[in-house]
């Protein structure tokens, strides 16, 4: 009975989006019946209870305040003619089709990032992806694929969180799970060339520009760690793309180069302002001022001169009143399980089936990042306990942990708030649900590979 209840939260939810309930009320389900689930679960009070998932809201607010900035920094280049001006300009150097998309997919999308996390590389990538030929549906589904990087997603402090959980130096988590990576950057890659056209030779491109980010993340996460080597592995998965085109192309436009900038305000304020925070020791409050939630209204601030464009401040506005609710609802859902104790129940009869729980690990941790919609959060929420499974088990905590990191972070951009973003951004409103269900497919098949092998790696290494 009491595995039951502790796994009624996530069966609820997953069973409402099936039945193509709308995210918000799904995630309204979900949270109803944890509530309901924590009073025969919990011995913790009720006070104390809320005094812990209070202590969540500054990362609410950070995250809603993220969502909010990279919407409104997206539609402030729409409606300026920015984004339509870089994307032209791409299209002349790399050409209008698989090459643009591969360069979204695993360039533009995952060095957005890994510099501001909290799916604001969605904001940048589909919004591309509409000038490169793709039907709005498609532009939605690829840009949600270019979240293939999330463990190095805003320099990377999921994985710092399941390393420090687990006991594990966090460059070596870091170079493991860029190994396992190889996994999604490649299925990423195969399924993008797909949907740009359905032949061999897109499939063997898209492996191979996974292949290559794989090598790309691997080798600066040995040379330079773990926090920026998502950053500059998609950099040079970006200078890869472009150097290998066949023509300069035609110069980009005054307002593109607006656009370009306002990107570099964006990531040379939260990359200079980390880096000032780190030489003088801040901590605390501080350390908002590197925050994304600072430098996207900074950089629409610096783009605009001051001013908002009336006509993308509403649209902006229209579409955070879509995704913030069904974000905040995921995210407290995933709180409720983490300090209720919920999760760690479940993980800990699922851990009664032996060695064979290496193999069902990466679905808890993707379970984790599809409900809170944060290799963050999913870590926070799973690592210590899946680090205890491991050492009980005798397995390699290495590998292990690797797999449950990589999975957890692949399954957020199948999550309803990453879906809802993506819909609101191409536009797609009547599409949702096939969205979300063809995400799901996606991530359902990518996080059982990573189970087969990492669980395989974790046991038999």
């Amino acid at each position: 009975m009491i595995v039951f209840l502790s796994f009624l939260p996530i069966l609820s939810t997953v069973l409402a989006l099936t039945c193509r309930i709308r995210p918000l009320q799904a995630a309204l389900i979900g949270l109803g019946t944890t509530i309901v689930a924590i009073f025969p679960l919990s011995s913790r009070p009720p006070a104390e209870l809320l005094l812990a998932v209070i202590g969540w809201a500054p990362v609410l607010t950070e995250v809603l305040l993220i969502v909010a900035g990279g919407l409104l920094l997206s539609q402030v280049l729409r409606f300026s003619g920015a984004q339509a001006a870089i994307a032209q300009w791409l299209v002349t150097r790399r050409g209008q089709g698989l090459a643009s998309v591969l360069l979204v997919v695993h360039g533009v999308t995952p060095f957005a990032e890994a510099l501001t996390g909290f799916g604001i590389g969605v904001t940048v990538g589909i919004p591309l992806l509409l000038h490169f030929g793709l039907s709005r549906s498609k532009a939605a589904v690829v840009g949600l694929l270019g979240l293939c990087a999330v463990p190095w997603g805003s320099m990377g402090p999921g994985t710092l969180i399941a390393a420090s959980m687990s006991g594990l130096p966090f460059q070596d988590l870091g170079l493991a799970s860029a190994i396992l990576s190889i996994i999604p950057f490649v299925a990423t890659g195969m399924i993008a060339g797909w949907l740009v056209r359905p032949d061999a030779y897109s499939l063997a491109m898209g492996a191979f520009s996974g292949f290559s980010l794989t090598v790309a993340v691997a080798v600066a996460n040995a040379i330079f760690g773990t926090a920026p080597a998502g950053a500059i592995g998609s950099l040079a998965l970006i200078a890869m793309h472009l150097l290998s085109s066949k023509g300069g192309g035609t110069p980009l436009s005054q307002i593109g180069r607006r656009g370009v900038f306002a990107y570099a305000v964006l990531l040379g304020g939260v990359l200079a302002m980390g880096i000032g925070l780190k030489l003088i020791g801040g901590s605390g409050n501080l350390r908002f001022l590197a925050s994304p939630a600072l430098w996207l209204f900074m950089a629409v601030l610096w783009f605009n001169r001051g001013r908002l464009h009336p006509e993308a401040g509403s649209a902006a506005w229209r579409s955070w009143c879509s995704v913030a609710p069904v974000t905040s609802a995921f995210i407290l859902l995933g709180v409720l399980m983490s300090v209720s104790g919920m999760a760690a129940q479940l993980a800990e009869w699922l851990a009664g089936s032996g060695q064979a729980y290496a193999f069902l690990s990466p679905f808890i941790a993707a379970a984790g990042g599809f409900i809170t919609g944060s290799n963050t959060g999913a870590n926070a929420m799973l690592a210590s306990t899946q680090a205890e499974i491991a050492r009980h088990l005798n397995a390699n905590i290495l590998w292990y942990m690797a797999a449950h990191n990589v999975a957890a972070a692949f399954l957020l951009m199948a999550s309803p708030g990453k879906v809802e973003m993506a819909v609101q951004l191409a536009e797609v409103e009547p599409d949702r649900a096939a969205i979300q269900s063809g995400m799901l497919k996606i991530a359902g098949i990518v996080t059982s590979l990573l189970a087969l092998v990492g669980g395989a790696m974790s046991i038999w290494l």
